[in-house]
């Protein structure tokens, strides 16, 4: 078992990442940790094996990405899937200073509704399925946070800028409101994601080295490693019997509502919670 970062090609859905995945791998355990839409390329989180239980804790982690954002034209879906729905000039009175200004007001909390032609669930159902059979589909404003957005080439119409972001963030959506406070429609027609969490881009497998099963060896990571992102509390071989047995143990270690539990050699025993003085396993993951 193990995490997998693969780097996803323009016109591939997640899910045809993760069909190639199971038949390169030979096992039909494998998840990941968020989507990309099939427009956009870059770093996909896969989980393997047993490690899909750690995927959990990689999903709210904050991201990355590089876009391209077209001026004077809107698309139902704020991408170049979409259905052209508006057109305009008034990009032309624009200027390099004055996008680079507006976009710097993006950087913070925002509300943001995300797009209807999404992964968000309604009622159960994407809401990408839902927009597709006809339907009207109301997608509730959510706060998300930009934590920097940097403006990297003005040729307008077009406008290429990084963003990083919390998760649940749409860069598409980002994009139709940076036009917005242009005062000109907006869509993206490109998007690559570039790091999720603390996982780069860099060391990512292409799909071509998945299928060939010749992935550099950066491409896995263990559990544990992973997990670096939350406290880390080293058990000895008794402590992990017990903790794999879904028995608490005692530790000399801070309170966290979540903490992962490892022997020495950043084996990975379980991911629980430190209370009081108390090691409490929510999930296993050491066989005894």
């Amino acid at each position: 078992m193990g995490i997998l970062l693969v780097d996803k090609p323009a016109g591939w859905t997640s899910h045809d990442v993760v069909a190639v995945a199971r038949g390169a791998l030979g096992t039909r355990k494998i998840g990941h940790a968020g989507t990309l839409d099939p427009f956009a390329t870059g770093l996909l989180v896969l989980g393997t094996g047993r490690a899909t239980r750690v995927l959990e804790y990689l999903v709210g982690l904050d991201k990355e990405y590089e876009a391209t954002a077209r001026l004077g034209v809107a698309t139902d879906s704020f991408d170049p899937d979409g259905a052209r729905i508006s057109e305009d000039d008034r990009w032309r009175s624009l200027d390099p200073d004055r996008v680079c200004a507006v976009a710097a007001g993006l950087v913070g909390p925002l509300q943001q509704t995300p797009p209807r032609y999404s992964a968000v669930k309604v009622g159960g159902i994407p809401a990408h399925r839902r927009a597709r059979r006809g339907e009207d589909v109301e997608l509730p404003a959510r706060t998300v946070t930009v934590h920097s957005l940097r403006v990297l080439e003005v040729d307008l119409p077009s406008v290429r800028f990084r963003v990083s972001c919390s998760s649940g963030t749409y860069v598409r959506s980002l994009g139709g409101e940076l036009g917005k406070r242009l005062g000109t429609a907006c869509h993206l027609t490109a998007l690559r994601r570039d790091r999720v969490g603390r996982f780069g881009l860099d060391r990512a497998a292409t799909v071509a080295a998945l299928r060939e099963g010749s992935l550099p060896e950066g491409a896995w990571v263990r559990p544990a490693s992973a997990l670096s992102h939350l406290q880390r509390v080293q058990v000895d071989a008794d402590e992990a019997e017990l903790l794999a047995a879904g028995r608490q143990v005692g530790a000399d270690a801070r309170d966290a509502r979540t903490a992962a539990f490892v022997l020495p050699g950043d084996e990975l025993v379980a991911v629980g919670e430190v209370h009081s003085g108390l090691l409490k396993p929510r999930k296993v993951f050491l066989h005894v």
